[in-house]
């Protein structure tokens, strides 16, 4: 599996999720599995690359390569400069976000709502693309299928940015009116697929092995991007990779290994956030950690009433602690 020239390890990927996908989550998953992961998107809006919060999500330090980072904007002119800023701090390549539903995001008719208006789209991907092409990194695009069950565009916009020098597309099956509602269809994705040269990942409601194995063999995609499944659970890719490997379940992990990656995670986690930022930002990877798990409802709620990095760490290492020995492999599902 190639993105341009850049080789990836494998056809399993972390799907970028604002707030969620920052580099200590991206390296977690990495480790665990995943061949590739994109950053949470990054603002064209050159007033905001200074802010605290792009200048967190623009922090490639110690970061596995690929890298790469998502663009999102209205403005071909702001998106080629935004591409060259992340070039400029390491991006390898460069994804350009018309996938975010969220209002925020389409209500300036960025994200998703690109895809009502296709020329403004295509202007974006050949400024990016012409402002990438000097220095050798590959352009990758995120969508949906369309605005809503009946307009449907993906493949006549995935084929037109493909002609533009898009060297992958991503496609969650679900529409922007949807949102991340109801359940994901995989025929828009197959159409795109047979429709296209480059590489297509199939997006949306994979969650298991299962699940893998039936949408690569719908969509005949070349990989599968994995989003809300990964939240407390980032070694799902180790698990689908070795099932669709194998043919056989890897089994839960031991309680004492989700111990030391969830602890692990968040010393790199407070180490790019801060105590105060990253104690509250902590609660929801802490939160989506333990939520299948015996008792995990009641430590959540505790968890949500402690303020400093030391008191989680600790909460979490002698909580952890406590389940495994009396369940020495992850007890999933019995919460």
């Amino acid at each position: 599996m190639n993105i341009g020239p850049i080789e990836l390890p494998n056809k399993l990927f972390v799907a970028p999720m604002a707030g969620v996908t920052d580099r200590p989550f991206r390296q977690l998953c990495k480790r665990l599995g995943a061949g590739y992961a994109v950053s949470e998107m990054v603002t064209s809006r050159r007033e905001l690359w200074a802010s605290l919060k792009t200048s967190r999500r623009a922090d490639h330090q110690g970061e596995s390569a690929p890298i790469a980072v998502q663009i999102a904007g209205v403005d071909p002119a702001e998106m080629a400069d935004a591409a060259r800023y992340n070039i400029d701090r390491g991006a390898q390549i460069i994804d350009i976000n018309m996938g975010c539903p969220a209002k925020k995001v389409c209500n300036v008719f960025a994200g998703s709502a690109l895809m009502s208006n296709e020329a403004l789209a295509l202007r974006i991907v050949a400024a990016v693309v012409a402002a990438c092409h000097p220095h050798g990194v590959p352009v990758t695009l995120k969508m949906r299928s369309g605005r809503n069950e009946h307009e449907r565009n993906a493949v006549a916009l995935a084929r037109a940015a493909e002609g533009a020098g898009i060297a992958m597309v991503a496609v969650h099956g679900r529409t922007r009116e949807q949102g991340f509602l109801g359940a994901a269809e995989y025929d828009t994705v197959a159409a795109v697929k047979a429709a296209l040269r480059i590489p297509v990942v199939a997006n949306g409601d994979i969650h298991d092995a299962a699940s893998a194995r039936a949408v690569l063999r719908h969509t005949g995609a070349d990989a599968l991007m994995i989003g809300r499944a990964a939240q407390g659970r980032p070694w799902i890719f180790r698990e689908i990779a070795h099932e669709l490997a194998t043919g056989t379940p890897l089994g839960s992990p031991a309680t004492a290994e989700v111990r030391g990656w969830l602890l692990e995670h968040l010393h790199d986690h407070y180490a790019l956030h801060g105590e105060s930022s990253g104690v509250r930002s902590a609660r929801k990877h802490i939160g989506w950690a333990v939520r299948a798990l015996p008792g995990g409802a009641a430590f959540r709620a505790v968890m949500n009433t402690l303020d400093s990095c030391a008191a989680q760490v600790d909460a979490v290492a002698t909580w952890f602690d406590e389940l495994g020995a009396r369940h020495p492999l992850l007890p999933m599902g019995v919460a």
